[in-house]
């Protein structure tokens, strides 16, 4: 009969249990979506690091880069949109934090039909770029080495997360669609992950909100005109559930109201729209992780209702000392 090592044994229950955290989840766009993907507010060891490749096609009638998501009757509007970014967890006062940042370039292409004609246009470069602080406000304390891994559970997690948009993207007064919005906006958010049954890899079950709400500057300089939205309240809902110790599975839903747009005085119509949609994630190895996903709104068939369909790809890489501590233990 085979022993197994003690410390290999060991190295490789933690190595499994930071897997799933490590690479932070999907990491997904947030300033195109302006959804939180799922599992993303898990938490991982301090002092972890993760890189995400995001790529989002989008089609609809609202311009994807734009986080206030403002129907355009009429129109058609398809987006390619390609994010990297960076990411990295630390300890604030004793509590989980992380602070990341994404970076958007695409394409945008757009028909819009009204008075008997169609008007086609197009748009491509850098977006606005997006920084987000999170940290933990209920829940367990912040995993601080190998010992706070292997017990850790989130029981019941509630968070403050700030984003803030920096409106430096390409941005062309001419045209109503653009990549940059040249305004500034920003989401204030607590995010909740509650826990169900046991937190052993390969029956993890959560759901997690994100009620938030988005806020937005003037852009004093659209088409000639001047543009201002209401915030636009949010609420992101995920059901989330280990399929095998590296494959998971969430049923997603979101729901979207408020977000008026006011030009030059003339305010139009409110947001109330809800969608959903299924995300598939995979964890290739310890630092390496996959995401498929696809969100469409249901009651969207008013010419002024909110109409977006969404198919997301992910590659996340994640790393840490302590990772790379345990491969060369397991390799001995």
């Amino acid at each position: 009969m085979s022993h197994q090592n003690p410390s290999r044994k060991r190295s490789g229950v933690v190595r499994l249990a930071l897997a799933s955290a490590l690479v932070l989840g999907a990491l997904a766009a947030l300033p195109a979506s302006a959804q939180m993907p799922a599992r993303f507010y898990w938490k991982s060891l301090s002092g972890a690091n993760a890189v995400p490749l995001i790529f989002n096609s989008i089609s609809g009638n609202t311009n994807p880069f734009d986080p206030a998501h403002t129907p355009i009757p009429g129109a058609t509007v398809d987006g390619t949109i390609a994010l990297a970014g960076y990411a990295h967890t630390f300890t604030l006062f004793d509590r989980a934090a992380m602070v990341a940042v994404l970076l958007e370039t695409g394409r945008l292409s757009s028909e819009v039909s009204e008075a008997g004609r169609t008007v086609i246009s197009s748009a491509r470069g850098f977006g606005d770029p997006t920084v987000e602080f999170n940290v933990n406000l209920i829940g367990p304390k912040a995993q601080k080495n190998l010992a706070d891994v292997t017990p850790y559970q989130p029981g019941f997690s509630l968070d403050l997360i700030a984003d803030l948009v920096v409106p430096i993207g390409e941005y062309d007064n001419g045209r109503a669609l653009n990549l940059g919005q040249n305004r500034w906006s920003g989401r204030l958010g607590f995010p909740v992950v509650w826990q169900f049954g046991s937190w052993v890899p390969g029956r993890r079950t959560t759901l997690e909100l994100l009620p938030a709400v988005w806020l937005f500057g003037t852009n004093d300089d659209f088409v000639g005109t001047t543009l201002e939205t209401d915030p636009t309240f949010q609420v992101d809902a995920h059901l989330t559930r280990d399929l095998t110790s590296r494959f998971w599975a969430s049923l997603d839903g979101v729901w979207y109201t408020g977000g008026a747009a006011t030009i030059n005085g003339v305010e139009g119509e409110k947001l109330n729209n809800l969608g959903v949609g299924l995300t598939l994630g995979y964890h290739v190895n310890d630092s390496l992780g996959v995401t498929f996903g696809y969100k469409s709104t249901i009651n969207d068939t008013a010419p002024g209702d909110l109409q977006m369909d969404q198919f997301m790809v992910s590659v996340v890489y994640g790393w840490h000392s302590i990772i790379e501590g345990a491969r060369r233990l397991a390799s001995e």
